[in-house]
């Protein structure tokens, strides 16, 4: 009797505790918001990129330029020279920005635009950003850059502090923003599912992602700039400089950034990237350089709006955009997504369509390949439903890349890409993983369009990405799981998770058995 009146009391005690420390951080946030701004319109000709956009944009009669970013280093140089061209605005936003290699290049690039005048709001999710306040109140302290972080912790130093407010704010603090954009003078933005960071630029020693990006021209920049917009101004977004001691706002030091950086630059470890960088010569060369652009006039940038981190509204504001393309599909679906959790409902509407003569096929990573084994565990009771239903299902070896070679050597491969088509024609590319969190805590965006021509580059893409030398896929015989894939240059099979150690197998099943698959 006495211990349930004890634990009783610990209950009432913590959630008097959370309720304080909730109520305390907005009253906070209320105080603390910055000055609303609004993205720069762009003009006819007053920066290198309104010219040289308005040359490509001639004779589509208003209609989006689409181009693919399929590899790696594209997607950093499209990036970087979008910095180079900008002469009015650079407005950025990510889920992870890592202080690496590709990271730092990228502030780097940022910092020189500003020194021309350039005005840039940069827009980080707080969740990967401990320790590093003092970058970004040094950037901050730019005239023409401002830092703001969503829904940031007001613990800033300590991890015992920090682990405590995320204790105290659970329910709140899990909701992040995952979105990805990069738009420069309001006429070229760049959305789709990589971060910024060495794993997704084929920078690192360790495996990289194999993700996907669209630059976009035309009217979608404008949707672009809008989710942006709406982020920076929403409630759960603080200014940096409001986030830190007046003393260490004292100590930041943006000269001492800048030198450091310029040495990055002008050094050998960076000097593929900027070789690679002088053969475009402008951020407009690349579409002379095998880069399509494709023109239509059914292309918009859809988001999840910033209040979904306050759990108001819709909680899958975004699957309510996306599904009914796929629902509506007519003869073929093909899922890329790195982690994927249909769950009941999902794999019911998958399989129905199977039932209703629609192919359906998706790609995902093995358990060796993911860089999340937990969220495998999520995913792996499903597997023998979609199978039994139909559908097609493969998973992303973790030596799909062994035949590349990246500018720093040969790596392994992770799957990171976010994207569908269906028929053919339609389609979708962002930052929305199938899985729970996408779908109800994160806010996220993405590119959806028609048009026949990117939905054909990116069915080959898929195409290539499940044959049996880079992916696995899976069937069922007599009652067992089994994975098919190229093994020593002859096709064999696998009776249990290819490559994986036994301690992610074993991660994987402790986590398909408890009662957190909401939040994977």
């Amino acid at each position: 009797m006495h211990l349930l009146l004890i634990l009783s009391l610990a209950v009432v005690l913590f959630a008097a505790a959370s309720f304080l420390a909730v109520y305390s951080w907005g009253r906070f946030a209320r105080r603390a918001r910055g000055e609303p701004s609004k993205a720069l319109p762009p003009a006819d000709a007053e920066t290198q990129l309104d010219r040289a956009v308005s040359a490509l944009e001639r004779g589509a009669g208003g209609a989006n330029g689409l181009a693919l970013l399929r590899e790696n280093l594209d997607a950093f140089a499209a990036r970087a020279l979008a910095a180079r061209s900008a002469g009015r605005s650079l407005d950025l936003m990510y889920y992870i920005w890592h202080h690496d290699l590709t990271g730092q290049l990228l502030a780097h690039e940022m910092i020189a635009a500003a020194d021309r005048g350039v005005r840039v709001r940069l827009l980080l999710d707080d969740i990967n950003t401990r320790g590093r306040d003092p970058l970004y109140l040094a950037l901050d302290t730019h005239p023409h850059i401002e830092v703001r972080m969503f829904n940031p912790s007001l613990a800033r130093q300590g991890a015992l502090r920090r682990g405590l407010e995320m204790a105290l704010r659970a329910f709140s603090i899990t909701r992040r923003m995952h979105n990805k954009a990069w738009i420069a003078d309001g006429r070229l933005a760049i959305v789709g599912g990589r971060n910024i960071g060495d794993e997704y630029f084929d920078a690192a020693e360790a495996p990289s992602f194999r993700d996907l990006d669209v630059v976009l021209l035309g009217p979608a920049v404008a949707d672009t700039a809008a989710v942006f917009d709406a982020f920076w101004n929403g409630a759960q977004t603080i200014p940096v400089r409001a986030l830190a001691r007046r003393s260490r706002r004292r100590r930041a030091t943006l000269e001492a950034l800048r030198a450091r950086l310029g040495a990055l630059a002008a050094g050998e470890t960076a000097r593929p990237y900027l070789d690679r960088l002088r053969e475009r010569l402008t951020a407009v060369a690349m579409f002379a350089d095998g880069i399509a652009i494709h023109w239509t006039n059914e292309a918009h940038v859809v988001s999840d709006p910033p209040e979904k981190a306050l759990a108001r509204g819709n909680d899958n504001w975004l699957m309510r955009r996306l599904f009914p393309v796929i629902s509506g599909a007519r003869s073929s679906v093909e899922i890329t997504s790195p982690y994927f959790i249909p769950g009941a409902e999902g794999t019911k509407a998958l399989v129905s369509l199977v039932a209703a003569g629609i192919d359906v096929a998706v790609l995902t990573n093995s358990l060796a390949a993911t860089d999340v084994a937990a969220v495998h565990g999520g995913y792996a009771p499903w597997r023998r439903p979609l199978l039994a239903g139909g559908v097609r299902l493969y998973e992303l070896r973790p030596d799909a890349d062994r035949k590349r070679i990246s500018l720093f050597g040969s790596r392994g491969a992770s799957l990171h890409t976010k994207a569908f088509t269906a028929d053919g024609r339609a389609g979708f590319i962002g930052s929305f993983n199938f899985d729970p969190r996408s779908a109800s805590l994160n806010t996220e965006m993405g590119l959806l369009f028609e048009h026949e021509g990117l939905a054909s580059e990116m069915r080959a893409l898929f195409a290539r990405e499940t044959k049996t030398d880079m992916s696995y896929r899976l069937r069922i015989e007599d009652g067992a799981l089994l994975w098919d894939g190229e093994m020593d240059g002859e096709v064999g099979t696998s009776i249990r998770e290819p490559e994986a150690t036994a301690s992610r197998r074993l991660v994987a099943t402790v986590v398909g058995w408890l009662p957190v698959h909401s939040q994977l």
